[in-house]
């Protein structure tokens, strides 16, 4: 388990560089287990892109996603904005010896836009030299796979459970319109493989912190709608009304 960890911390810093239009949010990975339960989320990234999510499972084997993302990093040389939202239907189910391993499939659409603008300072001010604008279609199929075994981390004479998943989502993302210094440009699309991994510590049996370390992959080449960016994010998620999940802060013996 130890390498796709470190081998996913390492990706988001080989991709820094890179520039696309399409920011991926952070996926939706709520964990259901039950009939009746709520999760819900909210995760930033280094780079300021926060995403929220929520999932409610109104059956034993139903969930409903909901998702949201928004980026405003505004820098000298380089403003990016970015808004997205989703939602989703699919099917969870728990299985292994002690029925605490969760599989989840879903599948969804959404929309968005980016805006992408570059700058440079001059003697009269601030100078616009490239503004790009697009508007954009987003279908997915995502696949989850997690586990609520209780390892625990010792941290202060307590010990917190820890629970880790995996994630593989596959997206189409599809222009509706792209302006590039207002004159219309020829839309793009692409399809992105987004593989994450994450790791959850319980601080409580509703509230956990979520890590998550991920990258994506373009199946097309194209120059605007390219992989450039990358999941590295930090979260808190709440759930209710799951499977017990351990309780925090137990004393070490």
């Amino acid at each position: 388990m130890r390498f796709p960890f470190l081998y996913l911390a390492i990706l988001p810093i080989l991709f820094a560089s890179c520039s696309s239009l399409y920011m991926p949010n952070v996926p939706n990975t709520p964990m259901l287990s039950s009939k009746g339960e709520l999760n819900a989320a909210g995760h930033t990234t280094l780079k300021g892109n926060v995403s929220v999510n929520a999932a409610y499972a109104p059956g034993e084997h139903f969930g409903i996603l909901l998702n949201g993302s928004v980026m405003n990093n505004n820098r000298a040389r380089k403003d990016f904005n970015h808004n997205l939202i989703e939602t989703g239907l699919g099917y969870f189910d728990t299985f292994g010896p002690e029925n605490n391993r969760i599989l989840e499939i879903y599948l969804g659409l959404g929309k968005g836009n980016s805006e992408r603008v570059y700058k440079d300072k001059t003697s009269a001010g601030i100078v616009t030299e490239d503004r790009q604008e697009t508007n954009f279609n987003k279908t997915f199929i995502q696949v989850n796979y997690s586990s609520k075994r209780k390892q625990d981390l010792k941290l202060f004479g307590a010990r917190f459970p820890l629970n880790y998943g995996t994630a593989l989502r596959i997206s189409h993302v599809k222009m509706t319109d792209f302006k590039r210094n207002d004159i219309d440009q020829i839309k793009e699309d692409n399809i992105f493989l987004e593989p994450v991994f994450f790791t959850r510590m319980a601080l409580s049996n509703a509230v956990q912190i979520q890590y998550t370390s991920g990258s994506n992959f373009g199946l097309k080449n194209r120059k605007f709608l390219t992989a450039g960016n990358s999941v590295f994010s930090l979260g808190l998620v709440i759930n209710v009304g799951g499977r017990d999940m351990g309780v925090s802060g137990q004393p070490m013996p």
